[in-house]
């Protein structure tokens, strides 16, 4: 919510601040008509202070950083009010201006001008201090709101990189099946199609049930199960109930995908398996692919992996956790995902 400040709320504060001002006096003084009348006399200096301060000397020399000059331009402007103030409620309200003050004191003595001048400081510090913690309230806001559209347009770019690149891999398969004018091109077409729906639709939205990104996740390995045969030795668990789980779309296929990628063994074969498991704070996603060192490039990286790794921190902070590593004959990765 974004927050104003028009001039009424201005009126309105120094209105309230006005009444507050005169009652409280009133009732020190058991004189509320004169206070009244001094404080008609004081808040048009009170407001005239306080805006010269705020737009003109913390601009000039605060924000300048030259403080100096600040404190000595407060200190001019402090003095002139005095000599003023006490004029105008001579002239104007009452010849005796030691009420002004609280106690007996001498009309331009030391302790008459530091109960003025503290008096004056007084407000200047309150308003002033009001007036910047709302205009830091209204920056924080401004910040948010921009961190907001550049999440928001750095989600939308990288989900826009997602669709080219998963149909390019996915059509390169279809292309290697129509030059060998396969029976199986037909069916690749028709899977295909069902994870289009898929890239298309539910990539669009903020978070989808993880059943159904595991059921394309499935639709995947049929694919290329349908190109490669019984190379392809691929199992899925679930442990726990995850009917109710959603999460950003996209995230595990990229990690399946590397596996056709890189883990297809020297006999040809690749071994994945999948699970999902479910416990009170977290989703923990594990895929284990066959693997030789041979086969396996020494820097495991793409735009899939990176994609994710980038929308995990845009969605979950440093509340995740991503690891992926080799052992002897097998590549494993690792993800945990935050539920609350």
């Amino acid at each position: 919510m974004r927050l104003t400040i028009s001039r009424k709320y201005h009126i309105l504060f120094w209105l309230l601040y006005f009444a507050f001002n005169s009652i409280r006096w009133g009732s020190y003084f058991d004189d509320y008509w004169y206070s009244f009348k001094s404080n008609l006399i004081e808040f048009p200096l009170h407001i005239i202070i306080v805006y010269f301060n705020i737009y003109y000397l913390v601009p000039k020399f605060i924000i300048g950083k030259k403080y100096k000059s600040y404190i000595t331009s407060l200190i001019i402007v402090l003095g002139i009010n005095y000599f003023v103030r006490i004029g105008l409620v001579y002239w104007l309200v009452t010849t005796d201006t030691s009420p002004i003050v609280q106690g007996e004191s001498d009309l331009f003595s030391f302790n008459h001008i530091i109960a003025i001048t503290l008096g004056e400081i007084y407000v200047l510090a309150l308003v002033s201090g009001i007036k910047f913690t709302i205009d830091y309230v209204i920056q924080l806001n401004k910040n948010n709101q921009l961190l907001e559209l550049q999440t928001e347009t750095e989600m939308n770019y990288l989900k826009a990189q997602i669709q080219p690149h998963f149909f390019f891999n996915t059509l390169n398969s279809l292309y290697a099946l129509t030059l060998k004018k396969s029976e199986k091109a037909a069916e690749v077409v028709l899977k295909l199609s069902e994870i289009m729906e898929y890239v298309l639709y539910d990539l669009n939205k903020k978070k989808i049930p993880l059943l159904k990104e595991i059921n394309y996740v499935r639709n995947y390995i049929e694919l290329e199960q349908i190109r490669r045969g019984d190379l392809v030795d691929s199992n899925v668990e679930i442990i726990g109930e995850i009917d109710d789980i959603l999460l950003p779309p996209f995230l595990f296929l990229p990690f399946v995908e590397n596996c056709f990628k890189h883990g297809q063994l020297s006999s040809g074969k690749i071994c994945i398996k999948m699970t999902f498991k479910r416990d009170e704070k977290e989703l923990e996603f594990v895929l284990v692919n066959s693997y030789e060192q041979d086969n396996f490039p020494k820097v495991k990286s793409g735009i899939g992996i990176i994609n994710v790794k980038r929308r995990l921190d845009l969605n979950y902070g440093n509340t995740f956790q991503l690891k992926n590593y080799p052992t002897e004959n097998e590549y494993i990765v690792v993800l945990k995902i935050p539920l609350k």
